[in-house]
């Protein structure tokens, strides 16, 4: 059997010494934490799907500041491959449009959420570089 891969990106949103964390507040996995952001539309390239999916999300514009890491989880319905960038805000609010909740968790206690299992392989990503 052919598992569906789903192609998504995700924004680690630094201020400081701090990260942006979001609950979901939808679907099979609501109220696990997450980084923002979403699926990679055809013909995007994954920092383009990154702005948009942070400007609909949370009605922000970030910049893409450099690559983290790609995760690669299979979940129970499909593949996860998700690429993961560090971003900054550069304009808005950061209005949680479609999540429950968000908070800045410091580098240093990232482990006080709840993560989705493929975002728990990026905080160790985030760990591995000095957390």
């Amino acid at each position: 059997m052919n598992r569906k891969i789903i192609k998504v990106v995700a924004a680690i949103i630094r201020r400081g010494d701090s990260v942006l964390a979001t609950q979901r507040g939808y679907g099979d996995y609501k109220d696990w934490w997450e980084f923002p952001g979403g699926k990679i539309e055809t013909g995007e390239t994954p920092e383009a799907a990154l702005i948009r999916e942070i400007r609909e999300e949370l009605d922000t514009e970030i910049a893409v500041e450099g690559f983290l890491t790609t995760v690669e989880h299979d979940y129970p319905e499909f593949h996860l491959s998700m690429d993961c960038f560090w971003c900054k805000v550069v304009g808005g609010r950061l209005t949680l449009l479609e999540h429950e909740a968000a908070k800045w968790l410091p580098l240093d206690d990232l482990w006080q959420v709840g993560w989705l299992p493929a975002d728990v392989k990026v905080v160790e990503a985030i760990c591995g570089q000095g957390c």
